[in-house]
């Protein structure tokens, strides 16, 4: 008696077509087309601060990872030799920057229970990382929709722990009265955005 044939998931589907969009963005990027590094970094960063957050880094020491995270990237970017492996180079390159932070004594502070509390375990295959990062990554692609001001401003508010508004308008280069008043618009056109998309109200 045989067994019914194995379905493979559509989410494998999914893998692979993310996958190959980002070597095809990788592609574009060496050849110094600026917003495909962007689409990248908003693509990815929420599965690397789940992988580096995962080693029990403070906030601060986090961004620290990430930045240099894809500092390498940028680095190396005419030597990564698997483009469609470039979702676990990034996560191998990240978790070894969070060891090199931890080792150096950077971190001062213990992981809190946030929005990271369910995180998967840090032995996860990458696949099962992609499954649990589909909703952050669509809130993600969203966000890379805005005009560069909101994705900057979207950005930094998500990743900075309140974030004061002199350093916000220091970094961005705004007027301190106007960040209020942009924030509201920014968040308005996301969440248009996302009411568009079926990804984002998927359970």
């Amino acid at each position: 008696m045989t067994g019914d044939p194995v379905v493979e998931p559509a989410s494998t589907d999914r893998g692979a077509e993310r996958r190959d969009r980002l070597a095809g963005l990788l592609q574009d990027a060496r050849e110094g087309r600026r917003e495909a590094m962007n689409l990248i970094v908003a693509d990815l960063t929420p599965l690397l601060w789940q992988a580096v957050r995962r080693q029990g880094l403070s906030r601060q020491a986090a961004e620290d990872a990430i930045q240099t995270t894809w500092l390498t990237l940028l680095r190396n970017l005419h030597s990564i030799s698997a483009p469609h492996a470039l979702i676990e180079w990034l996560l191998t390159t990240a978790r070894r920057e969070a060891w090199r932070v931890k080792a150096a004594g950077r971190d001062d502070e213990l992981m809190g229970q946030d929005v990271f509390e369910e995180m998967p375990d840090a032995d996860s295959l990458p696949e099962e990382l992609l499954l649990q990062d589909e909703r952050r990554r669509t809130l993600w692609n969203a966000v890379a929709r805005l005009s560069q001001p909101c994705r900057d401003l979207m950005r930094l508010v998500a990743f900075v722990h309140r974030p004061h508004y002199d350093a916000v308008a220091a970094s961005l280069g705004m007027p301190k009265g106007s960040i209020g008043p942009t924030r509201g618009r920014c968040l308005a056109k996301l969440r248009r955005l996302l009411a568009e998309d079926s990804g984002w109200m998927a359970p």
